[in-house]
């Protein structure tokens, strides 16, 4: 894969990066700009050495049309806070205002164009419609001379401004991107075991292709998360109203016989955090997990699931975690993520390779308020990691192959 350095000399050369600013907001405000941040030090280096940088990010899911409330305008005004200096905000993507926009820049100054999903043929399957998006983008301020591919939580989509462009112009995967390929890969390919992966988040059925993967090469798989109440109800429990996807019961009970096949461990929660209602101050009890009473959700892992997972996660050497154990923003059911994202730096701190896989994970890590510099890696992209995991080839790395 191509970098920054096999550009060569970009000085006076206008370059288009593809970053990843689909942050949460709250209404205008910005509530968690970790992947601003992680689009620094590509976006410095660039400009430090004199580039003219042109950003094309997505933000939402528009329909192919602008929608104000997508507007990347939040984006560029703390993109700018962070980088020091003025990020201009073109008023569309290809149009006169991005036109005029990028015709206007000056060595070492940035512009970002709006949210490339407000052009349907950024996401149109049709491959010739999104060639045509990616020739105008690649045609802004009479020739982009460069692209880079920094923002990974798109790689795996097969869209205009991440592959297509990618096609048409001299291309490099941007520091983000590599790091987070450099350390997946790590994980992947030669992990030092004993090596988990703790796997949570709402449903099974996200996860089918990553589960079979990684049975033939995690030597532990913690589950919880929404997802848990199907492992149980595939071992014949009760889950009461907690979340339930019954037409995959069949296929988790095959991984549960393929784990006992392979001597691979299935950790699944002996009690969980059973509330009246899904609301931050619903009444709730910890009661085991095999008991779950028919009135009842399951809204986190208990206290001893926690330790459970805890123990597992600090007596190994390479830790993977994509998911939250519970539902983290109330804090009744916080306590179960808590846990894990502590082991975590536990066990990191005692020299193990850890990586957490993006999405609400990478949030959950923020909202509790854990040092990043904890973990061996955050990813920001969960998506594209799970397929990574998966063992799939992602289009928008592949391209940068080529």
């Amino acid at each position: 894969m191509k970098t920054l350095a096999d550009l060569g000399d970009l000085r006076g050369k206008t370059v288009l990066v593809r970053s990843d600013f689909n942050v949460p907001l709250d209404g205008t405000t910005i509530t968690d700009d970790g992947r601003i941040r992680a689009a620094l030090p590509t976006l410095k280096a660039l400009l430090d050495g004199g580039a003219k940088v042109v950003v094309t990010a997505h933000l939402g899911r528009p329909k192919g049309a602008p929608e104000a409330k997508y507007s990347l305008a939040p984006v560029a005004a703390r993109l700018g806070e962070l980088l020091g200096q003025d990020v201009t905000l073109a008023d569309d993507l290809v149009g006169e205002s991005a036109k005029a926009t990028v015709a206007a820049l000056t060595d070492g100054s940035i512009a970002l164009l709006e949210n490339v999903r407000f052009d349907a043929r950024e996401t149109s399957k049709v491959d010739a419609e999104r060639a045509e998006l990616a020739g105008e983008l690649a045609a802004l301020g009479g020739g982009v001379d460069a692209f880079v591919s920094d923002g990974f939580g798109v790689v795996h989509r097969k869209q205009a401004s991440v592959y297509d462009v990618a096609q048409i112009l001299p291309h490099a995967a941007g520091s983000l991107v590599q790091g987070e390929v450099e350390a997946l890969d790590k994980a992947i390919t030669d992990p030092e075991r004993p090596y988990t992966v703790v796997l949570g988040g709402s449903k099974v059925s996200d996860k089918l292709g990553v589960i079979a993967n990684l049975l033939e090469k995690a030597d532990t798989l913690v589950i919880g998360g929404g997802m848990l109440f199907t492992f149980l109800a595939a071992q014949g429990h009760e889950v009461g109203k907690s979340l339930l996807e019954a037409d995959q019961i069949d296929t988790v009970k095959g991984y549960l016989a393929r784990a006992q096949e392979k001597g691979v461990t299935i950790l699944l929660p002996t009690d969980v955090v059973a509330a009246e209602a899904f609301a931050a101050d619903a009444a709730h009890e910890v009661v085991p997990a095999d008991a779950i009473p028919a009135d009842s959700i399951g809204l986190d892992i208990g206290p001893d699931s926690a330790k459970a997972f805890a123990d597992a996660i600090t007596a190994s050497r390479t830790v993977v975690w994509n998911g939250p154990m519970g539902v983290f923003e109330f804090e009744a059911f916080s306590g179960g993520t808590r846990a894990v994202a502590q082991a975590l730096v536990d066990a990191t701190a005692a020299g193990a390779f850890t990586i957490v896989g993006g999405g609400d994970s990478a949030a959950a890590v923020r909202t509790l308020g854990f040092d990043e510099a904890g973990f061996s890696h955050i990813s920001t992209g969960g998506g594209a990691s799970l397929e990574l995991l998966e063992g799939k080839t992602l289009p928008g790395l592949a391209v940068l192959e080529a």
